[in-house]
């Protein structure tokens, strides 16, 4: 059964750490305004502004930084500071005992599905994958404002217009995905999702199309695609082409994989790498319902 961290109150306190790319601190500073506006305490890890190349540190300084704020009591929620790439360079050297015993949210998205995967493939815990330190501007009010009311315990309900490409339907079940690139490079791993009977939901930014088309086909051939009850694509942003153009978008690429099956599909949903990108609470029961009229994703409960 999915386990649900406890939410967050006035006075808790945020560590922000940057498992995966380099971040300049001075980039978290309307991120740090903006927790202790909500009245939380904010704690920065040595991984903010810290850089190896173009991580946020070594792996060793990335994996202890981290596993510091997993493992420290005074620390409710952890708040990633960008993506980028890293997190599978550490992940199995992360011990997650403490926290299976007193989980605590941990929020991001991009690499940061490599997280959200891992902890719910062998933890059966829940996470947020939502906007990150380096995205507080007001140009994402909307998926900041709903971050803060997934962290304080409020009931997550989206709408979004209809897509040419949608696919009609209504289903049940946890909520699953992040970026597609990362769900495409875990599997065969013990942090692959596992898949049956979710609700899987993808984005992605600067990829080919035909690494879109690759990444889709690598997502059917595992079986992942065959076990799915719902699909919901969000943004895939500033994708390129080769000389010889690939012939589709990455919608109609991802609509073609998706054909064999009979699930529902919602496109334009707002994840992404851009300014739409609205929280979502990984792991957690959604009720997802596509007509003709509308698409709403609706989270059945909360703890």
């Amino acid at each position: 059964m999915i386990k649900q961290p406890p939410f967050l109150r006035k006075g808790d306190t945020i560590g922000i750490v940057c498992p995966s790319g380099h971040l300049p601190i001075a980039q978290t500073a309307a991120c740090v305004q903006q927790l202790k506006h909500w009245g939380f305490q904010v704690k920065i890890g040595p991984t903010v502004g810290g850089r190896f190349h173009s991580f946020a540190g070594t792996d060793e300084e990335r994996c202890a930084d981290l596993q510091q704020m997993i493992d420290d009591p005074s620390i409710n929620a952890i708040l990633c500071g960008r993506g980028g790439y890293g997190l599978s360079r550490i992940i199995d050297q992360l011990d997650f005992s403490r926290f299976r015993k007193h989980p605590k949210w941990i929020i991001g998205f991009s690499d940061i599905t490599v997280l959200h995967a891992h902890l719910y493939r062998q933890f059966q815990i829940c996470s947020l994958h939502a906007p990150m330190a380096r995205a507080f501007s007001n140009k994402n009010k909307a998926g900041i404002e709903t971050l803060h009311r997934a962290m304080i315990g409020r009931k997550l309900h989206y709408s979004c217009k209809p897509h040419a490409f949608n696919r009609q339907g209504q289903v049940s079940g946890p909520l699953i995905g992040g970026n597609l690139s990362l769900i495409a490079h875990l599997t065969g791993t013990k942090s692959a999702l596992p898949a049956k009977g979710a609700i899987l939901f993808l984005e992605d930014v600067g990829e080919y199309v035909y690494n879109i088309d690759r990444m889709m086909i690598q997502l059917k051939r595992s079986g992942l695609l065959g076990q799915i009850a719902g699909l919901i694509v969000g943004g895939f942003s500033e994708t390129k082409d080769t000389a010889i153009p690939f012939g589709a978008s990455p919608e109609e690429v991802i609509r073609a994989q998706a054909a064999a099956f009979d699930f529902p599909v919602c496109f334009g949903f707002p994840v992404s790498h851009e300014e739409d990108n609205l929280a979502l609470k990984h792991g957690a029961m959604h009720h997802l319902h596509i007509s003709g009229r509308s698409v709403r994703l609706e989270e059945i409960s909360a703890v």
